[in-house]
């Protein structure tokens, strides 16, 4: 039986293909001991979505809201979206600017779809979320991986990026707040790399996931830079902000009007459109009260402060503290140069051997080798446990 030979281009997120093999690591082997893992990979926020939310979908329920809408969703929500959009990018958007989407990966997915040929280049700064690069190799093209250092804050060298463009080049995709370095990219960086769009005619997707989970400073979007609004599909969601995970609920936001119609188009071909009833909570979660975004906002930089000095106090690891989104992309060199191990490797011993589920920095791309990511959206009773297993585990191991 034959299958598609672009399959064998098509990757996955690592958060939930390493979550499988964990979860059966542990019944088959810590269970029987009376252990357990200590989960701290997944952007998976603990709180529950906030009360007013859950009302607004089950109103919606109960008032037999439960049909078709048109492909890019109910009206209203879409102004409310356009509304919430320009509030936080300052680019004014309207309702004829949004397409709501059953999560935000289709959004992406959607647009990597209407924009790559075969032999298309995309300029990626890595690390970065794997489902930024996996499609762009489904679709033909090829990602073009500019190094975000550490010793950089996780800003990209502008020079890398000019030197990067070609005449193949069609898109550019940004991450600030980033998955899995909690960098933001600064003022100038944006101003830089809008420039470069303009001057190179490019595309560039501009994923906003984590603009309400700032830790230090305020969101810049490169929407609003000088000629990016007809140049750039915002993408964002409700997952995260909101604690909505489970809605799958998201959103690309544009001025290009044709861009606009090609992701209804590829989506009508798709999913039709997204859960009536799931449009209706979004629109209760972007314009009513954001009391509990605020909250869960505090809550993440706590913890967050608690997790960099407990992971820098474990021998061979080091961090510095990410200014947004709740992940911390931790240096482990000194371990992998020790066991002679790439990160990949590396975290599977911590998993068998500390029994703490963390994620390699290469599922983020090339350049996350050395890394491991942690998420800081747990419990702190959760963080101190995984952090004390980790230190114990490798004061032995560096000895």
């Amino acid at each position: 039986m034959k299958f598609s030979k672009r399959l064998a281009n098509l990757g996955t997120e690592d958060a939930f293909t390493i979550l499988n093999v964990a979860k059966k690591f542990e019944q088959e082997e810590l269970t029987p001991q009376g252990k357990s893992l200590v989960y701290m990979q997944i952007g998976e926020p603990a709180f529950d979505t906030p009360e007013n939310i859950k009302q607004a979908g089950i109103k919606a329920i109960q008032e037999n809201k439960t049909h078709y809408t048109p492909t890019s969703g109910l009206m209203e929500v879409r102004q409310a979206v356009a509304d919430y959009s320009t509030k936080g990018t300052g680019t004014q958007y309207e309702a004829t600017d949004v397409t709501i989407h059953s999560g935000a990966k289709p959004g992406v997915f959607y647009t990597l779809n209407a924009i790559i040929d075969e032999g298309d280049e995309v300029i990626i700064f890595d690390p970065t979320w794997p489902i930024h690069f996996s499609p762009v190799k489904y679709f033909g093209g090829k990602p073009v991986f500019i190094e975000l250092k550490e010793e950089a804050d996780f800003q990209p060298n502008l020079e890398e990026v000019k030197n990067a463009i070609t005449d193949k080049t069609v898109l550019m995709i940004v991450n600030s707040p980033s998955n899995p370095t909690g960098g933001i990219f600064t003022k100038e960086t944006l101003e830089a790399l809008a420039k470069i769009a303009v001057e190179h005619d490019l595309w560039v997707i501009s994923d906003e996931i984590y603009d309400k989970i700032i830790h230090e400073g305020t969101h810049l979007s490169i929407t609003a830079m000088p000629g990016m609004a007809e140049r750039t599909i915002l993408a964002n969601g409700a997952s995260k902000t909101f604690a909505m995970t489970g809605w799958r609920m998201g959103w690309t936001v544009t001025k290009n009007k044709d861009m606009r119609a090609q992701i209804e188009q590829i989506q009508s071909n798709d999913t039709s459109s997204s859960p009536t009833m799931n449009q209706l909570a979004v629109m209760e979660a972007v314009s009513g009260p954001q009391d509990a975004v605020e909250e869960m906002r505090k809550e993440y930089l706590r913890k967050r402060d608690i997790l960099v000095q407990l992971v820098n106090e474990i021998p061979g690891f080091s961090a510095k503290a990410p200014k947004g989104a709740f992940y911390l992309f931790a240096n482990v060199k000194p371990l992998c140069e020790k066991f002679q191990m790439n990160c990949s490797d590396l975290q599977k011993k911590i998993m068998r051997e500390a029994n703490v589920l963390l994620l390699p920095g290469t599922g983020f791309g090339p350049h996350g080798e050395g890394f491991v990511r942690f998420s800081y959206v747990g419990t702190e009773e959760t963080l101190r446990e995984g952090c004390k297993r980790i230190k114990e585990w490798a004061e032995k191991a560096m000895a």
